[in-house]
């Protein structure tokens, strides 16, 4: 009888290859994860991922399409400048690729890119404080947060160049009175990462119809983001949790793989 931990391990083998093939997998269940948590716009946003090889050649969802409609084999391969590479008749949102290609461009570990429009996410982008240091998801994120100012809707290749700035070398980012935005070297980084930010989003809206929030000392953030797994290399980088979250939607419906 298989155990836990070894079924554990065929989900990270099965998630985690590093042919096109395997990514491409990863990357639509990517997408169902999402639907799933109700983390979409209509047919907007956006979760890359740069294809293995010697070309920087980046898998994107087809424009027009739910989160929930994305498969392995509709997804769009594109360059760094947006064209598409291959037969293709799906179209590529230029407005949405525009600061990825910025991020993938200029950060080389940047091999994941996520973007989200969640209430909560927007809603904190949108305060004068941003993140507040007052939960125990916010605790976990001590310096590893940047922000951007909002210059309107992102179609002006010129913009990319400021938001890497003002990214520096920290791995999420709130796009001020836009969204949120996740950078990892797998897709299960990257997911880790913008879970945390988004919970913390959400339990900040939450404490603010109490009245003013209890924030946490800057030292015990410091440790919380110490001793924080789910986003440590050492602890798998995420993706026992991207792992569990794939299985939950493969109960569902696993037509993603086609």
């Amino acid at each position: 009888m298989q155990t836990i931990g070894a079924t554990h391990a065929a989900s990270r083998s099965s998630t985690s290859g590093g042919d096109e093939r395997s990514l491409r997998v990863l990357l639509a269940g990517t997408y169902r994860v999402f639907a799933m948590l109700g983390w979409t716009e209509l047919i907007y946003n956006h979760i890359t991922v740069r294809v293995p090889g010697p070309d920087r050649h980046f898998l994107i969802n087809p424009f027009g399409l739910h989160y929930s409609e994305v498969t392995a084999s509709n997804l769009v391969k594109i360059d760094l400048d947006g064209n598409v590479v291959g037969e293709t008749a799906a179209r590529v949102n230029p407005a949405g690729f525009v600061v990825h290609a910025a991020i993938h461009r200029a950060v080389p570990d940047a091999h994941c890119v996520m973007h989200t429009h969640t209430t909560a996410g927007l809603a904190v982008a949108c305060s004068e404080r941003g993140l507040e240091n007052s939960n125990f998801y916010s605790a976990q994120l001590h310096d590893i947060v940047a922000y951007h100012d909002f210059e309107g809707v992102t179609i002006r290749p010129d913009e990319g160049p400021r938001l890497v700035a003002n990214l520096g070398a920290k791995r999420l980012m709130i796009l001020r009175n836009h969204g949120l935005l996740a950078i990892g070297e797998t897709v299960a980084q990257a997911f880790a990462r913008l879970w945390t930010l988004n919970r913390a989003c959400e339990v900040q809206l939450a404490t603010a119809a109490l009245g003013a929030a209890r924030l946490i000392p800057a030292e015990i953030s410091v440790r919380c983001t110490r001793d924080a797994l789910q986003c440590d290399p050492r602890h798998g980088a995420g993706q026992d949790v991207l792992d569990a979250m794939l299985r939950q939607v493969d109960r569902m419906d696993s037509s993603y793989k086609a």
